[in-house]
């Protein structure tokens, strides 16, 4: 029986278009209060991966990452 996961295809993640922009902007919100946070408590290194994921939200929710 094929695996039928995450890139397994056309029947893979992503074979309905990918995530909505709603769901874009609230891991935007999501990741920009957790650096936040993190900033908060001098935790430099955990909050520089909440920067990159913030930006990467950030890209796909308003620069088109990710589009065909």
């Amino acid at each position: 029986m094929p695996w039928a996961g995450w890139g397994a295809g056309p029947a893979g993640a992503g074979a309905s278009g990918g995530p909505s922009r709603w769901f874009l902007l609230a891991a935007l919100l999501f990741c920009g209060v957790v650096t936040a946070v993190l900033l908060a408590r001098n935790a430099w290194a955990a909050a520089a991966v909440g920067a990159l994921a913030t930006a990467y939200f950030l890209a796909r929710a308003f620069l088109g990452l990710g589009r065909r």
